[in-house]
């Protein structure tokens, strides 16, 4: 281990955030008994180059503060605790986590059983743990520069009776735009180049809704038949624009042209409307990876069934985020926030939106997640896009989202 001249730092905000002369790296884990802060000097770096014990805890966030490092700088999180599933805890010190608050993320998945907090061969599966090192194969968080020029921009605020929305596919719309040049077909920026704005232009829309822009997961099943998940409704980091649509591919890159292309798009009198998918992760049932969540909290993140080895699954996809937990929702606010504020972005469209409404079991219309968003003096005021349903019992909520929402 590399002595650095570590400092206490700040719980808030969390994650990692620079401040021109080093970075403040906070996480929250309300059940976690240690915290390593992992550092990288390189992409190619199987294994941390640096690894510092959080010792600071506030509120149940760990923290501190490390001078001298730079946007670009890789890191990831290991989490000490017990491994007890059928309490809902997994933590496995063995994975590398991906921060929750990642502004970038470096790669993709490369899927090995050691992404898997238990024994996949084992005949004990969940039960048995897995005490292979996972960082070969988890991409690693990266700490970015917010800084840009973003001139007169701002919202729009076009009014709902004058919006036409055309929803898209970033890489889909422009890969085989034969007008654009090569290098930027099925990127943020084949999305803001003339060619495709004028396009927009022509036809008379006012707003480009994108379909899942955060970075996502393909599954383990899929990439060993050789497919992938093409159009994204499986997130892993909700504050990260995905790299596969950025053409550059270094550290941070993806952040600013995704910031060019709204500005582009703004210019040009176009809204841009972001498809979220807020109400599970890419981690899967209790037979899924521990990527991120999963390690760092898997109670104070997930819905549980009783018998806590298990998920609540009103989303069909193996696990539900837990709406009702403070953390939870502050994520998801925090992330709401950051893409009106800090990426200019003018809505949001909820997939499953009636998941994220659910109390005990039940939707409902005066849930924390309605209420937080109805004083939130910056979300309150976007356009907020509800799918009105999940798959759980009284899920179809079409027409019954209150005042505020579309459907």
């Amino acid at each position: 281990m590399i002595n650095l001249a570590v400092r206490v730092g700040k719980p808030y905000p969390l994650g990692a955030t620079w401040d021109g002369e080093g970075v403040n790296f906070s996480l929250y884990s309300e059940n976690a008994e240690g915290v390593e802060l992992c550092l990288f000097q390189s992409e190619e770096d199987e294994y941390e180059t640096v690894k510092i014990r959080l010792k600071e805890r506030t509120h149940h966030i760990w923290h501190c503060y490390v001078p001298n490092i730079q946007p670009g700088q890789l890191y990831g999180y290991r989490v000490s605790g017990r491994y007890d599933p059928s309490n809902g805890k997994l933590f496995n010190v063995h994975k590398l986590l991906i921060d929750p608050y990642a502004k970038a993320i470096s790669g993709t998945i490369q899927w090995h059983d050691s992404l898997f907090g238990y024994d996949v061969n084992h005949p004990d599966k969940i039960d048995a743990f897995n005490s292979t090192d996972s960082a070969p194969y988890i991409p690693r968080s990266v700490v970015v520069d917010p800084r840009f020029n973003w001139e007169d921009d701002r919202r729009l605020d076009i009014p709902y009776h004058e919006t036409i929305i055309y929803e898209l596919h970033v890489k889909g719309f422009t890969k085989l735009q034969n007008e654009l040049p090569e290098a930027i077909r099925g990127t943020y920026k084949g999305l803001a180049h003339p060619i495709t704005i004028n396009y927009f232009k022509s036809l008379g829309v006012t707003a480009i809704e994108l379909m899942p822009v955060h970075h996502y997961v393909s599954d383990r099943h899929l990439a060993e038949k050789g497919l992938v998940n093409y159009w994204g409704y499986n997130t892993i980091g909700f504050f990260a624009p995905d790299i596969r649509y950025a053409c550059s591919k270094e550290g941070g890159a993806q952040v600013k042209e995704f910031k060019e292309m709204v500005k582009a798009f703004h210019k040009a009198g176009l809204e841009v409307i972001l498809d979220v998918v807020y109400n599970h992760t890419a981690e899967g049932n209790e037979n899924g990876p521990t990527l991120s969540f999963k390690g760092i909290d898997n109670e104070a993140y997930y819905r549980l069934t009783e018998n806590k080895r298990h998920y609540m699954d009103y989303t069909g996809t193996g696990n539900t985020f837990n709406a009702r937990m403070p953390n939870v929702l502050r994520l998801i606010m925090d992330s709401l926030r950051y893409w009106v504020e800090e990426m200019h972005v003018d809505g949001f469209r909820f997939d499953l939106a009636s998941a994220l409404a659910r109390e005990l079991h039940a939707v409902d219309r005066l849930s924390a997640f309605f209420d937080i968003i109805h004083q939130d003096p910056v979300i309150s005021q976007v356009k907020l896009i509800a799918e009105p349903w999940d798959i759980g019992e009284g899920g179809y909520q079409v027409g019954k989202f209150p005042p505020g929402w579309a459907e």
